[in-house]
């Protein structure tokens, strides 16, 4: 009853079309009120206990180097390189944008900012060499979502945030420890990699079998070229990904490198951002990071009303006794996630389904990373689902395409992305491989 009632009042604020982050705090605040005798003072406690996470300082400093990297010219130098090595197969610009945005993707943490990056950059080029803008549109506002799957990523960070410090135990009894923000990332490493090459091949497919142009073969000259060019950027990668293995860095102080590497090759190495232009950059990233961490502070006192009322444990109680099973339960997950994807942001949906889904997952053996990566993959496909898909917004600006066109321009696509959230669900290995051989 209690859950009925907390859910009642968030689904009729949302109906309000009210924000996410506004609906979740008056709701914790109406049910706290109307419902029950916990004191105030100890909600204001649990609030500022449930912010000042280290890990939570990752979010600001991911966000503002991929800032510095979109407003710099990082990404039309790896669109350079990507089209020097595939640019000449069928769909060659088209591949090229899927492995841009992989390698964005690497740097920036964020789908719409990899979509926007590339795509500003790439459809126009794609129209101007014969490529039909829905080809292109199509291809970039999917392959944009890799930009949560791909290391680093925001979205991982909230969903380690969000299940950090939950007590939780596994089918044996015994705790079980939450997702870190540094396995996560690396168990991205592989599905993202995957499901680049998977996009890749439908890219190519629908390339081939509808004859659209071909770019020249680029020398192995121009390659070195392109590759030398970009190799500033590329490096990142490197930075952050062997820092955190080599254990150099905990992933929050190598969002703070990422954010100092990439104002120093913005500013002074490609000279692509002026010095007065950075301020300018700075207030922008500050206006995405507040957004976020409002959010965060609302689902944070959300999860706590959760908790205190026992609504994860009952819920896995109830999702057992009924005998679901692994499988069944995962497969209500997916669908369930798809649904609220088309309708509310990757990072609240997170926030608020983790802490409930979570307990149930590890309470029918689900690996905290596996189904970590598994919502990541839901969320991603949600960019990319109307009528609240971002990418999609973001690809219909740039083509000037309406968002129904854009939206059916993408189908190819997105059908690849659930054929790849099938994979991922049920062979936990894609996900488990790496952190498990690195230790993790």
């Amino acid at each position: 009853m209690t859950a009925l009632i907390i859910f009642a009042i968030l689904t009729v604020l949302l109906l309000t079309g009210m924000p996410v982050s506004i609906a979740l705090g008056l709701t914790v605040f109406s049910f706290l009120f109307a419902f029950t005798n916990i004191p105030m003072d100890s909600i204001a406690l649990k609030l500022f206990t449930g912010i000042e996470k280290f890990e939570i300082m990752a979010i600001p400093f991911f966000i503002l180097a991929g800032n510095f990297l979109t407003h710099g010219g990082v990404a039309r130098r790896m669109i350079r390189f990507a089209s020097s090595m595939v640019g000449h197969w069928y769909g060659g610009m088209g591949m090229a944008a899927v492995i841009a945005c992989a390698l964005f993707a690497a740097i920036s943490g964020s789908s719409p900012a990899t979509v926007m990056a590339v795509g500003s950059i790439l459809i126009p080029a794609m129209v101007k060499q014969g490529y039909p803008p829905q080809f292109g549109v199509g291809a970039i506002s999917t392959a944009g979502g890799l930009g949560i799957l791909i290391p680093p990523s925001i979205v991982m960070v909230m969903y380690s945030v969000a299940t950090t410090g939950m007590v939780v135990t596994g089918p044996d009894g015994q705790p079980v420890m939450s997702a870190s923000i540094g396995s996560l990332f690396m168990a991205g490493v592989i599905p993202g990699l995957m499901l680049a090459t998977m996009l890749g091949a439908t890219t190519y497919w629908r390339a081939r079998v509808n004859n659209y142009p071909r770019m020249p073969k680029a020398s192995w000259a121009e390659r070195w070229t392109a590759f030398r060019e970009s190799v500033w950027g590329l490096l990142l990668i490197v930075i952050i990904m062997g820092g955190i293995y080599g254990g150099i860095f905990t992933p929050t102080e190598a969002a703070a490198v990422s954010a100092v590497y990439a104002f120093v090759i913005a500013v002074w190495v490609y000279r692509d951002i002026k010095l007065r232009d950075v301020p300018r950059v700075l207030l922008s990233s500050a206006a995405m990071s507040a957004m976020l961490l409002y959010i965060i502070t609302n689902a944070v006192m959300f999860a706590f009303i959760l908790t205190s009322e026992q609504i994860p444990q009952s819920l896995s109680a109830w999702i057992v006794d009924l005998g679901f099973g692994k499988i069944g339960f995962l497969l209500i997950v997916n669908v369930m996630l798809l649904m609220i994807g088309m309708v509310m942001e990757p990072s609240a949906i997170v926030l608020i389904m983790a802490p409930i889904l979570y307990p149930v997952a590890v309470k029918l053996g689900v690996d905290p990373v596996h189904f970590g990566i598994m919502m990541v993959v839901n969320m991603e496909i949600g960019l990319c689902t109307p009528p609240v898909g971002l990418n999609l917004y973001v690809g219909s600006a740039i083509s000037r395409l309406g968002l129904t066109e854009v939206s059916k321009a993408a189908l190819p696509w997105l059908a690849t992305a659930l054929v790849f959230l099938m994979l991922i669900t049920y062979i936990p290995e894609i996900s488990l491989w790496l952190p498990r051989m690195l230790g993790m």
